[in-house]
């Protein structure tokens, strides 16, 4: 009877826990979309939800001089670039890419890959203390990798 009883605690936590990671992976997606429809239509306000103030977005880059170096691009370089980017709306097609696929969730981290039109994007995520999920890391690159460099 004891085992009984300890099967089905334990099978009821996992069933909680389960619940509770689909409510996060639905409000996980929805920072990621408005990370990246921001861009689509212009929407700074959008983009400041789903970003942490300490957003640390990288990827690798090479000078016109061929020297390679770690590019850098905080929260409010990617507040102006939903703000411009597209403001001519000609930066994206008719019907964007966007997938998300959610790597990892663990307790209040997550780890995402977005795949957009000419990029990708891994991502890192935590839940602050509101409960809300905010991007505080980004690491991308183009699917084109000869498009990570300054012209010429």
């Amino acid at each position: 009877m004891l085992r009984v009883i300890l099967f089905l605690s334990l099978s009821l936590l996992s069933v909680g826990s389960h619940a509770g990671q689909q409510g996060d992976a639905v409000a996980i997606k929805k920072v990621v979309l408005d990370y990246i429809e921001s861009q689509h239509v212009p929407s700074p306000k959008r983009m400041s939800k789903a970003l942490d103030k300490k957003l640390a977005k990288r990827t690798y880059w090479k000078n016109a001089d061929g020297t390679e170096f770690v590019m850098e691009t905080s929260r409010d370089t990617m507040l102006k670039v939903a703000e411009t980017y597209n403001a001519d709306g000609n930066k994206f097609p008719e019907n964007p890419r966007k997938e998300i696929k959610i790597l990892d969730i663990d307790g209040r981290v997550a780890t995402i890959k977005l795949t957009a039109d000419d990029w990708i994007d891994y991502m890192h995520l935590f839940k602050n203390q509101q409960g809300e999920w905010k991007i505080i890391n980004v690491l991308w690159q183009y699917h084109e990798q000869s498009r990570q460099q300054s012209k010429k």
